[in-house]
């Protein structure tokens, strides 16, 4: 039974089970289960109002007598569970606003939003105790309007339902910093308890508060993903789970090669979604054996937001960010995001300076059955003296010591300049309220010019042969996908059905070699000398946007799974699989009678299967397993290979993972050991030749902790431990061997500590350590790069402007001891952690 007062009386009501939502609201620590205590608003005196203004006189107060004026002024009715309003205060509203507009003013600041949960029932939600799938505790009512709304109106969070993704992404967990669910690829949103891979959507609130400014950045807090990239170079690169993934194959929204092949920037998203593992029944494509990072752009909020933030960047690099959200019809039905940042200067690396500008629009449309969104992007990028990417070491050299991390290889006349433009929409259709048919697509275009140098070391004493190259490209991609997602009853199992065409193309234009004899040079990396202004013709370069075609990519499938659950999602067995096709062509591009013709390709299918199983003898434990196969596009030799560009054929993955996950209730403990086995590809250091040989097997254990711990302090990261090997390699050379780039022991905490307010209200502690043990650089062994440790450290302060808004200030220091170190060995080349780096900004709402 539960409380229920009316008008100042009180009396009881029974609320059955048949009207609670199929989701269950997460009860904070300390507070009872077996009753929702509810109250309703007086009834108004006259119908609901249309839609249109209403003038609010709402002082400062409790919020509880605040919420009733509310109904009262604007008469409407409000269902809650009132210990979500306790000891709570509001700023109250003054003014004419719009129903909705003027709730939202109420509850700012007070961590409430609302929500419909059913075709007749709105209530109040407090996001970090709301689990993704389920409604906050609710009753239904024959009869409840917000300001004349019609019934079955979509949420005013902007949750899809649970067939769509159209829509804001599951709420955060407890501390803010990851959310309660992902994106699944195929299987749409999922709550963390319920998916049986490892997951993690890492927020907005942890973009800003970590300072990050790409999504490099933001994947560093995951310790089974290593960046294989310089910092300072144009690019993010990754080993996840001991496995190359480029920028290239992160998806947008979902949809593959359309997102920033190079480097993708925060400023735009709104999550930052990482599942380890292969995903081939997830999400199709290719070259994600590892694990897949997508990206969630930002979509308005109910309540209008205008924010800035300015920021520097040691040395010398300053810039602005603007974020501005509206939603606009009478329901909240139009959304507009629109974030722009530029910032420009110098970095910590010698001669290096960073030009970037971002400009992303997002455009929703919402309403009862129908929703769509629209994304516009743009960056450019212009890299001064970029950091040295294909850094080699020549076999039986001992690996010279990192030089220190502010020394830069790179020539100042040295330069990659990068344009990017994309574009994508999304729409679902609900034909029945728990049936969905979606269609989506998106295209972008990248060119990228540059002359860059890498450099092969040949002494232990770090005496090293620079080579300068160049090869401007230009890359395109387009992604279109269709699909219908269901729910249904088969007696006493239920089944969530899903089924999907996909089709992804990625173009390459660019010569694949290079047609000027550029100097090579001798240098020593710890004490780099330039080379004269001058000395390399740079005008006379070729340009990105007139490259010839150098090889086309399509990647077919459709995918169907089914997952079947029993026993109020006790259990839950996912069984599916993908036929995916692979069409892969390369074009002579040298100049001649032969130019434009086909050079290699091949066009190749598999059906690729997976299971997967989700055990929860408790609402806040479950237990998970999976196999799951991909068939990924092959390898291709790098440009400083021999056999430069060359392309393989297609590989074959296969992955077996078990786990378990626990909800303590604030901080979640999440657990995984995990096999993949994938054909291992490498450059010799001896002959410079890329090649296709045996297998790579990699072993893992992962540990992961998140959430609040007591109020006031939140932990993020864990430890990954994985034991990779070489198997059956040419002639056996290499068997046992450890593979080159993988760490051994990977491991990251951040924290954040809120001062008492008594001691400092509203000032933050927070920091970070990451460690990476010792990798080799080569398949025999014999060559390896030492472990290393980076702390972080930092400063928040939040605090409400003379606007009445929140102005935060942040100051960061990355690599707080300024340590050199190589940072990766993977795919047989060396990159240098970044020095210290100091990071200041102040973010103002207006």
């Amino acid at each position: 039974m539960s409380g229920l007062s009316m008008a100042g009386a009180s009396m009881l009501l029974l609320v059955p089970a048949a009207v609670q939502g199929e989701e269950t609201r997460r009860t904070p620590p300390g507070k009872g289960r077996a009753a929702t205590i509810l109250a309703l608003a007086p009834e108004p005196s006259a119908p609901p109002r249309a839609a249109g203004s209403v003038v609010l006189t709402i002082p400062k107060g409790p919020l509880e007598s605040a919420l009733v004026a509310f109904t009262e002024q604007a008469r409407v009715k409000l269902v809650y569970a009132t210990e979500l309003t306790a000891r709570l205060t509001t700023n109250g509203a003054e003014g004419a606003f719009e129903p909705l507009d003027g709730l939202g003013r109420i509850l700012e600041g007070t961590d409430l939003t609302f929500r419909a949960v059913g075709p007749s029932t709105i209530t109040l939600v407090n996001p970090r105790y709301v689990q993704l799938g389920g409604a906050a505790g609710s009753v239904a009512l024959e009869e409840l309007h917000v300001a004349g709304q019609p019934q079955g109106r979509g949420a005013p969070t902007g949750l899809p339902p649970r067939s769509g993704t159209v829509g804001q992404p599951p709420v955060p967990y407890a501390g803010g910093q990851v959310g309660t669910g992902t994106r699944v690829g195929l299987l749409g949103n999922r709550s963390v308890l319920k998916t049986p891979f490892n997951v993690t959507g890492y927020t907005e609130k942890l973009i800003n508060d970590q300072e990050a400014r790409s999504v490099g950045d933001v994947v560093l807090n995951n310790p089974s993903v290593r960046s294989d990239a310089p910092p300072y170079s144009e690019r993010d690169s990754y080993f996840i789970r001991g496995f190359s993934v480029t920028n290239l194959d992160t998806a947008f929204d979902g949809l593959f090669y359309i997102a920033n092949p190079r480097r993708s920037f925060t400023e735009g998203l709104e999550r930052v979604e990482v599942l380890l593992g292969p995903t081939a029944l997830l999400s199709g494509g290719t070259g994600r054996v590892g694990g897949t990072i997508n990206l969630v752009p930002k979509r308005a909020y109910d309540a209008p937001l205008t924010r800035v933030t300015t920021s520097y960047f040691s040395d010398s690099q300053f810039g602005t960010h603007l974020d501005l959200g509206r939603r606009f019809g009478t329901f909240k039905e139009w959304g507009v995001r629109f974030n722009g940042a530029y910032r420009n200067g110098d970095t910590p690396l010698d001669k290096n300076a960073i030009e970037v500008g971002v400009a992303a629009l997002g455009i929703d449309y919402r309403n009862d059955r129908f929703r769509a969104s629209f994304d516009f992007n743009h960056s450019t990028q212009n890299v001064t003296a970029p950091t040295s990417l294909f850094n080699a070491v020549a076999p039986n050299i001992p690996v010279p010591r990192a030089p220190n991390a502010r020394r830069n290889t790179a020539n100042a006349f040295e330069y990659n300049d990068s344009r990017y433009n994309m574009a994508a929409g999304r729409v679902e259709f609900d034909v029945l309220p728990e049936t969905t048919i979606y269609a989506a697509g998106g295209l972008s275009r990248y060119n990228e010019d540059f002359l860059t140098s890498n450099y092969r070391v040949t002494s232990p004493t770090g005496l090293a042969t620079n080579s300068l190259a160049i090869q401007p490209l230009e890359l395109q991609g387009f992604t279109g996908e269709v699909g219908l997602r269901t729910a249904f009853q088969t007696g006493f199992i239920g089944h969530q059905f899903t089924v999907a065409a996909v089709e992804a193309v990625n173009k390459n234009f660019s010569r694949g070699f290079v047609p000027f004899a550029l100097p090579t040079y001798p240098i020593n990396i710890d004490n780099p000398v330039d080379l004269p202004f001058g000395s390399v013709p740079t005008v006379a370069f070729p340009r990105s946007d007139r490259q010839p075609l150098f090889t086309e990519l399509y990647a077919r499938s459709v995918a169907v799974a089914d997952t079947l659950s029993l026993g109020d999602d006790r259990f839950l067995l996912t069984l599916g699989g993908r036929f995916q096709e692979i069409d892969l062509r390369s074009y002579v591009t040298r100049p001649g009678p032969t130019q434009g013709t086909p050079a290699t390709g091949y066009r190749e299918g598999r059906f690729s299967p997976a299971i997967a199983l989700v055990v929860r003898p408790f609402e806040n434990l479950s237990f998970y397993g999976n196999y799951i196969e991909s068939l990924d596009a092959g390898p291709s030799a790098p440009a400083v290979a021999v056999n430069a560009n060359a392309v393989f054929a297609p590989v074959v993955s296969r992955q077996k993972e078990v786990g378990a996950k626990v909800d303590l209730g604030t901080v979640s403990v999440t657990t995984s050991l995990f096999e993949i086995e994938q054909p291992s590809a490498f450059t010799d250091p001896a002959t410079r030749l890329f090649s296709v040989s045996g297998l790579q097997r990699n072993r893992g254990i992962e540990f992961n902790v998140f959430g609040e711990l007591v109020p006031g302090v939140r932990l993020l990261g864990g430890l990954t431990l994985i034991d990779a090997k070489l198997v059956n390699t040419v002639g056996r050379q290499f068997d046992g061997k450890a593979a080159p780039g993988v760490p051994d022991a990977a491991f990251n905490l951040y924290g954040e500590v809120d001062l008492p307010p008594w001691l400092a209200p509203g000032l933050t502690l927070t920091g970070r350590a990451i460690y990476t043990s010792r990798m080799f650089y080569d398949q025999a062994n014999t060559q390896s790069v030492p472990d290393w440790t980076r702390f972080d450290a930092g400063l928040r302060y939040a605090f409400e402007g003379v606007n009445g808004k929140p102005v935060v200030m942040r100051a960061t220091v990355q690599n707080l001891f300024d340590d050199s170190y190589w940072a990766s060995a993977a795919r047989g080349f060396l990159a240098v952690g970044a020095p210290r780096t100091f990071i200041l900004s102040a973010t103002v709402d207006f």
